[in-house]
């Protein structure tokens, strides 16, 4: 075979990288081709099922760009949304200057940029276990380690921090925390916040603080990790894509902590974003008008998420060999299946969804062992499709099961 003829050669990281909450879809593709519909429970889109992005965001995003504003912006955003963010921030109890803040391509490459400017190859960052998996494929992109620490589901799924603590090296520079969580819809509490902060400082370790779903805790929004210790080197995250129900339009935001000590953090972090040129333009008109204009949606879809959390816990734990800690927050919840020896979580899925059309994501794609059964169900469904949903994993399950 000629130089010409031959395949090209792919970089090995490629190879590291995985993503199972959208890898899972090729399966699912295969199994509409042969005639099964798919119930598609596995990627948390709100548009996808009914909830609309509310009317005065979009008429802030026409404004920008029937006015022109369709060129680059600021590599860091435009002032006006990164004075709404500081402001917001300010209002919830967090002194942030908006030349600390950045508006990002979702919370997604926020959370690149800082793992890229924070974390050197080799080195190790804690993450939870189960977890949200763009952190690892990150990880892996970038020749960092991920090192799990527990989060207990015979615990309402809160961190152990002494297994969290004993994970600790000299190569470990970060601390993700998720809360509320994606995947279990856990809420930690204060005690539970302030413990994993002080872990963080007496380590010298930067929190990365993944609040997307801080607006979408069922009794009300939770406070910003930050409120607990304004010293503490913490970079928060959050956008609109959840709470504001604007998740195509990839407008999030991130805000470096006031201390001094991040002040080399922010600078590379800054230096990075220049290399991207910018977040896209017209969508970050959004963010002022998210912020500070009229959050009632957010009412009515912390309530309906509620029902379905509620209806999502009660159905999983009635199915024989299956049980569901109930959600607190955002729209997901992650059930453990017992499963028959010498199975694993992805052999329980694939099944389901070649047997019924019910794809959800295994566990194992979010750091869990395959061995113990967990998946991750996304209940953005109506609750009369999701009762229908629950009836055939019921009785598939049971048959598995037997």
């Amino acid at each position: 075979m000629s130089v010409a003829t031959a395949s090209i050669r792919t970089a090995r990281r490629v190879d590291r990288f995985t993503y199972a909450i959208r890898n899972i879809v090729g399966e699912a593709k295969k199994v509409e081709a042969g005639g099964t519909p798919v119930r598609y429970l596995n990627i948390g889109d709100p548009n996808q099922f009914g909830f609309t992005t509310p009317p005065h965001l979009i008429a802030a995003v026409e404004r920008a760009m029937r006015g022109g504003h369709n060129g680059y912006t600021s590599s860091a955003g435009i002032l006006e949304a990164r004075e709404a963010v500081a402001a917001d921030f300010n209002d919830r109890g967090v002194a942030v200057h908006p030349d600390r803040v950045l508006i990002t391509s979702g919370t997604s490459e926020g959370l690149e940029l800082a793992l890229t400017a924070l974390v050197d190859d080799g080195d190790a960052v804690l993450v939870p276990s189960p977890t949200y998996p763009l952190y690892t494929a990150v990880l892996a992109k970038i020749g960092a380690v991920p090192q799990y620490y527990r989060t207990d589901h015979t615990n309402h799924w809160l961190p152990d921090v002494a297994h969290l603590t004993s994970q600790i090296t000299s190569k470990t520079r970060v601390l993700v925390i998720i809360d509320p969580n994606n995947p279990t819809g856990a809420i930690y509490p204060d005690d539970v916040r302030r413990q994993l902060i002080d872990v963080a400082e007496q380590h010298g370790l930067v929190i990365l603080a993944d609040e997307v779903y801080g607006d979408l805790a069922y009794d009300g929004p939770v406070a910003p990790m930050a409120t607990l210790n304004s010293d503490a080197a913490i970079i928060s995250y959050s956008s609109l894509s959840k709470a504001y129900l604007a998740p195509g339009w990839r407008a999030g935001w991130m805000a470096i902590g006031s201390t001094a000590r991040l002040d080399g953090a922010l600078a590379a972090i800054k230096k990075l974003a220049d290399g991207r040129l910018c977040s896209p333009g017209p969508m970050q008109y959004a963010v002022p008008a998210a912020l500070r204009g009229d959050r009632s949606h957010q009412v009515s879809f912390r309530n309906e998420l509620r029902t379905r959390a509620h209806l999502t816990a009660e159905r999983l734990n009635a199915i024989d060999g299956m049980s569901c800690v109930a959600p607190r927050g955002a729209f997901y919840a992650m059930p453990k299946v017992e499963l028959p020896s010498g199975t694993t979580d992805a052999d329980y899925v694939l099944a389901l969804l070649r047997t019924t059309g019910i794809l959800c994501v295994y566990g194992s794609g979010f750091g869990t062992a395959p061995q113990d059964g967990f998946f991750r169900v996304v209940f953005l469904a109506s609750p009369a499709e999701l009762s229908v949903i629950y009836d055939d994993l019921a009785a598939f399950t049971n048959d598995y099961l037997a």
